[in-house]
């Protein structure tokens, strides 16, 4: 696996050991760093010099949603430069807020699954694609 965090944002944080739970089941190594919103993700990817593998984040959350999250790494020079690709997973799919996700250049959006194995295997393939795929942080 491609060194550097994971990146989680998600103001539930039932979700957040949810998820921790399943990418270590599915033996992802890398570290994970949790925030339950999107101006304490910012305040850490404007402030470290660790280079995220990825960012997962929720999109309903209170103070600022995840599109607005997005919508200030797009806007950021310094933040789009550290090219870190960015998947919405939530429980809201709607087509209006895919639509938004999509013209921010999102690189994926997943409906949250409602049990342990789907997430599991949403995950794995999420992990493995990004993987292998070439981007700025695995070149």
């Amino acid at each position: 696996m491609t060194k550097g965090p994971i990146v989680i944002v998600d103001d539930d944080l039932d979700d957040q050991e949810i998820y921790e739970d399943a990418i270590r089941a599915i033996a992802i190594p890398n570290e994970l760093r949790f925030f339950d919103g999107g101006q304490k993700a910012l305040d850490y990817l404007y402030t470290t010099s660790e280079q995220p593998f990825l960012i997962l984040s929720d999109v309903n959350m209170p103070q600022m949603n995840g599109l607005q999250f997005k919508e200030i790494i797009q806007k950021d020079d310094f933040l789009k430069s550290k090219g870190i690709p960015f998947v919405f997973i939530s429980t809201n799919a709607s087509k209006t807020a895919v639509q938004q996700a999509h013209t921010l250049s999102v690189q994926g959006y997943f409906e949250k699954p409602s049990n342990m194995e789907d997430i599991k295997s949403m995950l794995k393939k999420l992990f493995d694609y990004w993987e292998l795929c070439k981007h700025v942080n695995n070149t």
